[in-house]
C-alpha cells in the first residue's frame, strides 16, 4: 500500500488511482516499431560502421524516450484521502506538479470513455472539478474511470456527513 509522507492527524489513505495498464502495451508497440525501424535502417546502409553508430544513437535516444515515457505515466495518480486528495502529475522528466485540495472543495466528478478500446478494456478520463484556482484535475487513461468517479463522489458524501 502506498504511504503518504505528510498524512495529518487522523487521516487515512481511502483509494489510490493510478493509471490503466494500456498505458504499458502502448510503450511495447513503441518499442517494437522503433526496432523495426531500427533494423530495417541497419540493413539498408549494408552493415557499414556509420550505421551501426548511427543504430547505436538512435536506440540510446529511444530507450531514453522510453524511459521517460514509462516514467511520466508511472507517476502520475490520485490519492484520495478521508480529508483531502492529492494529485501527483508528472509533466516531464524531472518536472512533477503536486497538487492538493480538501474534499469540501470537490465540487463535481466527472468520467468520460471514448472510442472502441477504452470501452473494451473500461478505461477513460477522470477529471475532478475543485472550487480552487486550479479547477480541474485531470487523468487520462484512468482504469474503471465511471466506477472511480462513484468511489470519489462517495468519499466526499461520506466527508460532508461527517462534517
Amino acid at each position: 500500500m502506498l504511504q503518504l509522507e505528510n498524512l495529518r492527524e487522523g487521516e487515512e489513505i481511502k483509494l489510490v488511482i493510478k493509471r490503466h495498464w494500456i498505458i504499458y502495451v502502448m510503450l511495447w508497440v513503441y518499442t517494437v516499431l522503433w526496432v523495426v525501424v531500427i533494423f530495417t535502417f541497419y540493413f539498408i546502409m549494408w552493415f557499414t560502421a556509420v550505421s551501426s553508430l548511427l543504430n547505436i544513437l538512435f536506440l540510446l535516444v529511444f530507450l531514453l524516450f522510453l524511459y521517460v515515457s514509462w516514467l511520466d505515466h508511472e507517476l502520475d495518480m490520485y490519492i484520495i484521502t478521508n480529508n483531502r486528495i492529492v494529485w501527483v502529475d508528472q509533466t516531464a522528466f524531472l518536472n512533477r506538479t503536486v497538487s492538493e485540495c480538501n474534499l469540501w472543495q470537490v465540487q463535481e466528478v466527472n468520467s468520460t470513455t471514448k472510442g472502441f478500446f477504452a470501452n473494451m478494456l473500461n478505461y477513460g478520463t477522470l477529471l475532478i472539478h475543485t472550487a480552487w484556482t486550479n479547477t480541474t484535475m485531470q487523468m487520462d487513461f484512468s482504469p474503471n474511470a465511471m466506477q472511480q468517479a462513484r468511489k470519489i463522489l462517495n468519499i466526499v458524501d461520506s466527508y460532508e456527513k461527517e462534517e
